[in-house]
């Protein structure tokens, strides 16, 4: 084992590291899902929120210095870090620090990736770290970010690009970067209208995950200038990262799976079709997502319920879920449940069926109900009788109807209103 790859070399790294997640993020394309929340604040996975996953990573790679970055309506995201992240001890300089747009440095909030940090500057100087992370917070996945330092770290790097490999029809919506044979970036660009293809892969991009190391003073540096300079959106994919390639060393860090070498399960959840795909692929046999791994929680706050009951057993009348996942708090009364997940405190009434669905926390749905193929959002109630998925072009009139043919409910568009945090 080289001394680069050891436990000790990495642990050391990873506690001179400062980590923000950027959590400001609107989320519109989840639609009524962001209404009330941020998108890192949507519930994901049954009983966790999508922040969740950097922040476990976080605790899992050995970062215990985190900052979160928040500004669009961030209520709920916040109380959710102050309940579920308080356990670390600022004795041993440990700490998840919400970060929340203040105007600290000038009279505007937020105005990009770039600017977020660079207006808390004074904070990170205080901190001290050797390396920043910043991550987005809002993708599912569990990365070793102790891996992605020490290569950095070995490879004298002044910053590091996470990447992946996507399909080249999806790489408009990424960073797309150039690298040569020592995975040095050569170009980046973000967004592009014409993606450039990988070198003897002419179906695939390598894109950025949003996920970068930096040395601090680098850092520093290049944010102080980015501030200054006229015309800049102050993001890290448009402003930062194609100025410094030429005259600076920039990596891309592949992520891929420790064990077999393979590209690693990541997921952006940022589409009401990928958010209802991707929690349904976590009821799977196998999935590549593994909740069970005991080796690497998913940390959350989730208040102390009971178990899920399942009640009643005549023929026309069982309470049972069939290859689903169902939360603590749920009752199965009387009603079927077939592919779907359901989170915290759902009741589904008798003689009702939910199939291909997720259903978000303290959800009601009264009898004789069908739901198909829907992601029915926090609290709604919904009214006996009711079939949803169906027929889609009735439910375009009253609810939301995504391309691929889900259907998102809110508890707005049943002309329900919630006096409760989402």
């Amino acid at each position: 084992m080289s001394s680069e790859s050891s436990p000790r070399f990495v642990s050391a790294l990873t506690q001179n590291t400062l980590a923000l997640i950027l959590a400001g993020g609107r989320g519109s394309r989840l639609k009524g899902l962001t209404r009330w929340r941020s998108k890192p604040a949507v519930p994901f996975g049954g009983k966790f929120r999508i922040v969740d996953f950097p922040l476990s990573n976080c605790i899992n790679s050995g970062i215990r210095r985190i900052g979160v970055l928040t500004q669009y309506k961030s209520h709920s995201l916040i109380l959710h870090v102050q309940r579920g992240w308080g356990f670390l001890r600022g004795e041993f300089n440990e700490y998840v620090e919400l970060l929340p747009a203040q105007q600290r440095i000038q009279n505007n909030w937020y105005e990009g990736t770039a600017d977020a940090v660079y207006q808390n500057l004074d904070i990170f100087r205080n901190h001290d770290p050797d390396y920043v992370l910043i991550l987005a917070g809002d993708h599912i996945y569990r990365m070793d970010y102790g891996a992605m330092i020490a290569y950095h770290a070995a490879n004298h790097a002044d910053l590091t690009v996470g990447c992946i490999e996507v399909d080249l029809d999806k790489a408009k919506s990424f960073g797309v970067m150039e690298v040569n044979e020592d995975h040095r970036v050569v170009e980046f660009e973000e967004k592009p209208d014409q993606p450039k293809s990988m070198p003897n892969k002419p179906d695939q991009a390598l894109a950025s995950m949003g996920i970068y190391v930096f040395n601090k003073d680098f850092l520093f540096e290049q944010l102080i200038k980015d501030a200054d300079t006229r015309n800049s959106s102050h993001d890290f994919g448009k402003d930062i990262i194609p100025s410094v390639i030429r005259n600076y060393r920039v990596m891309a860090y592949p992520f891929r799976d420790p064990e077999n070498g393979a590209q690693a399960y990541w997921r952006d959840v940022g589409t009401i079709d990928a958010f209802w795909e991707t929690n349904l692929e976590l009821i799977g046999v196998t999935p590549q997502l593994n909740l069970y791994d005991k080796k690497w929680p998913i940390w959350t706050y989730q208040e102390q319920l009971p178990p899920a009951k399942f009640i009643f057993d005549d023929d026309n009348r069982r309470g049972m879920a069939i290859d689903s996942m169902v939360s603590g708090g749920c009752i199965i009364s009387g009603a079927t449940v077939k592919n779907s997940l359901l989170f915290s405190n759902v009741r589904v009434s008798s003689y009702s069926s939910v199939t291909d669905s997720v259903i978000l926390p303290d959800v009601e749905i009264g009898r004789h109900c069908r739901i198909t193929r829907a992601v029915i959002d926090k609290g709604a109630q919904i009214p006996e009788g009711t079939v949803i998925g169906e027929d889609l072009e009735e439910d375009a009139r009253r609810f939301e109807v995504s391309p691929g043919g889900v259907v998102l409910v809110t508890p707005e568009m049943l002309g329900q209103v919630l006096n409760y945090v989402r």
